[in-house]
């Protein structure tokens, strides 16, 4: 499993491709929580999402011959653009397997880096087993979403920014789907400042990582119906699981409206589109899900990849804050 020096590794490799994105603070969030809030902005990464971070790092590390067998991938979205753009920079070929109902701009980028799309239906297709299967057929280097140690260590940069922008902070709340970003921001924090508290946020309809919590292991639940369609994998990665029940404090669950007022925060108050699943954090933070009263708090925005009309129809459809 990933540790600190795999993830200043990764640090390295990704000098001058990921942007060490801001630290976005707001007087008016402060006040409304009662706490100093951080806002680490992975909306503005290269690609609209956290995840060039692990793609990249991943792509970086392979092998001249396994590099020339070029990469499979499975994602709902922005994995799919981290690895096409990924695959693009360094002159590999792509092939990303998404769901026929995958958001179309999501799938549009990954087209537009040059990838080859095979679509499975999320509701009746193993995602997983389609990848395994052409990368048994063709030879080519697979290339998970989260359950990774090279992922997971490029998803640690993160955290490892974050540690050196903003010192001495109590508590961080990190979105969780397959636990990724979780794993190695957890990792990545708890080394550089120790004591520091880690809570994944994910919505109720996905809680698959907060029943395997509760579980001690790794609980798969039936595909969930969310408007957080990066934070819905069925089960954690075992791996990712594994990191994050030793490091992580516990899992804390939102409601689809909570995640349309943190959008709507962000867009109205701090110019920010931010995605669903990249608002999960902040809705914890304020709907009062996760007490932060008095403390100094990190939040990751981990995507911005929303079409407008998708944007418009989720904040019309929660306008009354239900």
């Amino acid at each position: 499993m990933p540790d600190l020096d795999d993830i200043r590794n990764a640090a390295r490799r990704l000098r001058g491709v990921a942007h060490r994105t801001p630290v976005i603070t707001s007087r008016t969030l402060d006040a409304m929580t009662g706490a100093e809030v951080f806002l680490k902005a992975e909306n503005l990464q290269r690609t609209g999402s956290f995840k060039i971070r692990g793609a990249f790092n991943t792509v970086a590390s392979l092998t001249p011959a396994e590099r020339g067998r070029g990469v499979v991938a499975f994602s709902s979205g922005n994995h799919a653009q981290a690895v096409a753009h990924a695959c693009e920079l360094a002159g590999v070929e792509a092939t990303i397997v998404m769901p026929s109902d995958a958001p179309p701009n999501k799938r549009r980028a990954t087209e537009g880096y040059g990838a080859a799309i095979v679509e499975y239906d999320r509701f009746s297709e193993d995602r997983r087993a389609i990848a395994e299967g052409i990368a048994e057929r063709s030879g080519a280097c697979l290339i998970p979403p989260f359950d990774h140690p090279e992922v997971i260590a490029g998803q640690g940069t993160c955290g490892l920014e974050l540690a050196e922008q903003v010192p001495d902070l109590d508590t961080v709340l990190v979105c969780v789907g397959g636990g990724g970003l979780m794993a190695g921001c957890a990792t990545a924090l708890t080394s550089l400042q120790p004591g520091v508290e880690v809570r994944g946020v994910e919505p109720s309809a996905a809680d698959d990582t907060y029943r395997s919590f509760a579980a001690g292991h790794p609980v798969e639940i039936p595909q969930p119906d969310t408007i957080a369609d990066g934070l819905a994998p069925r089960r954690p990665g075992d791996m990712t699981f594994k990191m994050n029940h030793r490091l992580v404090s516990g899992i804390d669950l939102v409601e689809e409206h909570e995640m349309a007022s943190a959008m709507r925060f962000l867009f109205e108050r701090l110019k920010l589109v931010v995605e669903p699943s990249g608002a999960a954090a902040l809705a914890a933070v304020m709907s009062g899900r996760v007490p932060v009263d008095g403390r100094r708090v990190g939040v990751t925005l981990t995507g911005g990849n929303i079409d407008t009309g998708r944007f418009a129809e989720i904040l019309s459809r929660y306008h009354d804050g239900h």
